[in-house]
């Protein structure tokens, strides 16, 4: 008789994400895909009448669906903060600094940056979260990383 093979945990089975974000586009984005459609429409409709009204509900509805399909995740889940398709151990991570003013984040993008650093940043997300790195063997110093509840993730990322 054989033994039972071990239960494979189930996605229900795996404790909820202690914090998680898309960052999805904000409504400036939505208007800017929406208008794209509508330029491509005007621009068309000398040509065909029909066929402008279809190609710029085309391009309106691809704009959306791109900006959708690539908006990154932030969460912080089994033992590991994920950036979009990056992630890291917490047992790595160093100092947690949060960044909740858009001029703070603009001051840690623009003069502070390190070249080295990790940046997930999405223009419609102004505030994030700089964590540092403690691995030796990697040479990026740290992460920044937009989103809009830069509070919240950094008492995730914390013990």
């Amino acid at each position: 008789m054989s033994a039972p093979e071990p239960a494979q945990p189930s996605p229900a089975d795996s404790p909820a994400p202690a914090f998680r974000e898309r960052l999805s586009p904000g409504p400036a984005a939505w208007c800017g895909a929406a208008g794209l459609g509508v330029i491509v429409a005007v621009a068309l409709w000398p040509l065909a009448h029909e066929l402008s009204f279809v190609m710029g509900a085309v391009v309106a509805v691809g704009a959306l669906v791109a900006l959708v399909a690539t908006a990154p995740v932030i969460e912080v889940a089994g033992g590991e903060l994920r950036a979009g398709r990056a992630h890291v151990s917490l047992a790595l991570l160093g100092e947690v600094t949060p960044m909740a003013t858009a001029d703070e984040m603009r001051t840690a993008l623009g003069p502070a940056l390190d070249a080295r650093a990790y940046v997930c940043l999405r223009a419609w997300a102004r505030t994030g979260v700089q964590v540092q790195l403690d691995d030796p063997l990697d040479p990026t110093p740290y992460w920044l990383l937009s989103t809009r509840r830069p509070a919240e993730l950094a008492a995730a990322l914390r013990p």
